[in-house]
């Protein structure tokens, strides 16, 4: 059975920091894309960021680029992404999800995590 457990949501100050985590189990994660995608309160879903089976190849959202980083560790099994500079727009639920390919393909997830809560205020 697949799962992606989300985990290191929190609330956290304007200009912070926070690392979520995405841990992997039921297939073999080394083989297959991974995203971050969230939402906000009252909002759609939202692409943040992408990488590929093997970790060389990332992708970012134009609103998240420079302030995100995505990271994978195969050894782990997990997921992971590293957020600075948070703003309170960065606020909302965010999930990782599993590409059914080695590399990203636009929408064509096949399994998400339940969500980590992510809250950007003062």
């Amino acid at each position: 059975e697949v799962q992606l457990v989300e985990s290191g949501g929190g609330l956290v100050q304007p200009g912070g920091s926070l690392r979520l985590s995405c841990a992997a189990s039921g297939f073999t994660f080394s083989s297959y894309a991974m995203s971050w995608v969230r939402q906000a309160p009252g909002k759609g879903l939202e692409w943040v960021s992408a990488i590929n089976s093997g970790g060389g190849s990332t992708s970012y959202a134009d609103s998240v680029k420079g302030r995100f980083t995505i990271s994978r560790d195969n050894a782990k099994n997990t997921l992971y992404l590293q957020m600075n500079s948070l703003k309170p727009e960065d606020t909302a639920v965010y999930y990782c999800a599993k590409y059914g390919l080695g590399y990203p393909v636009t929408d064509e997830y096949d399994y998400w995590g339940q969500g980590t809560q992510v809250t950007v205020s003062s």
